[in-house]
């Protein structure tokens, strides 16, 4: 593949824009975890998390300087803000959600290839209440058949079908507890996976037929791999089956569930059935969903 200089990547269209800057940032990131080692875990972590941040938001300073970002990793990312406050991004058309190292455990962990890059862009012109209008999920510790680090986009094909019991991915350190009734309830498999993008990618790629959540998570743990699940046909939501909704004032967004399509209505119904609460909603007073 031929390399993308940083001038042609401010003229790429924004779909593959995500593409370029995920793969950017993974190639640092690939870069860091070579140089630094695993011997200081925590360490490894934070630096992984500041390289691709700052990686990240100058590209996007300088390449896409009219729109404003929402990072996991800037100073007030987790503040719930109250009524007549506004961030930039509130009064923005477009903006970037972006996950500079999603899955740090796997990340400073040697061997694992379960972490992920997330890039999206929200724009709140696209639909009455604002959409997804592009992601990427970059997987730098895995490569394609031509050795090319592995990214997703939003023109995945969607995956064959398959025979047998429901495969669910599951956290490996802190899955929810009702999902080890819903694997018993369906007879379904429990797969245990790093990263929330990685998981997704996995329903994606069919590695797993579903992805469920509700052990809390904010807006960057989802909008990149939830776009790519959109582009494929795959059915995203909460876990009551209400929209996923981004750019909010308060960006936790605590549950999820993506799916094969065809899987969805069992899916909610099981998960109906085993009682779950569902986790506060965010706030209402900004507009934003992942889908028109």
């Amino acid at each position: 593949m031929r390399l993308v200089t940083e001038d042609e990547a401010g003229r790429l269209d924004d779909q593959r824009f995500a593409q370029w800057l995920a793969t950017e940032a993974g190639k640092a990131l690939t870069a860091l975890r070579d140089r630094q080692g695993f011997a200081d875990p925590k360490a490894l972590k934070d630096a992984g998390d500041r390289a691709s941040h700052e990686l990240m938001t100058a590209a996007l300073a300088r390449l896409r300087p009219a729109d404003a970002v929402l990072s996991e990793e800037e100073a007030d990312a987790r503040r719930a803000w109250a009524d007549g406050e506004r961030a930039p991004r509130h009064e923005a058309d477009r903006v970037w959600i972006i996950d500079p190292l999603d899955g740090t455990r796997e990340f400073s962990e040697e061997g694992r290839d379960d972490w992920a890059v997330h890039v999206a862009l929200w724009q709140r012109s696209a639909a009455p209440d604002g959409a997804l209008v592009a992601g990427a999920v970059g997987m730098p510790a895995r490569t394609t058949v031509d050795g090319t680090p592995l990214v997703l986009g939003t023109t995945c094909p969607p995956p064959k079908p398959t025979d047998g019991p429901i495969r669910i991915a599951v956290s490996r350190s802190r899955p929810p507890a009702f999902v080890g009734e819903l694997v018993e309830m369906l007879g379904a498999t429990a797969v245990p996976m790093g990263s929330a993008g990685v998981k997704v990618c996995a329903v994606v790629t069919g590695e797993v037929d579903a992805y469920v959540h509700a052990g809390g998570q904010y807006e960057w743990d989802s909008a990149a791999p939830v776009a790519v699940a959109l582009g494929a046909g795959m059915h995203a939501s909460r876990i009551d089956g209400s929209p996923l909704r981004y750019n909010r004032a308060d960006p936790r967004l605590p549950d999820l569930l993506v799916c094969r399509p065809e899987l969805a209505d069992q899916l909610l119904d099981a998960i109906a059935r085993t009682g779950v609460e569902m986790p506060a909603s965010t706030v209402t007073d900004t507009p934003g969903q992942a889908f028109g």
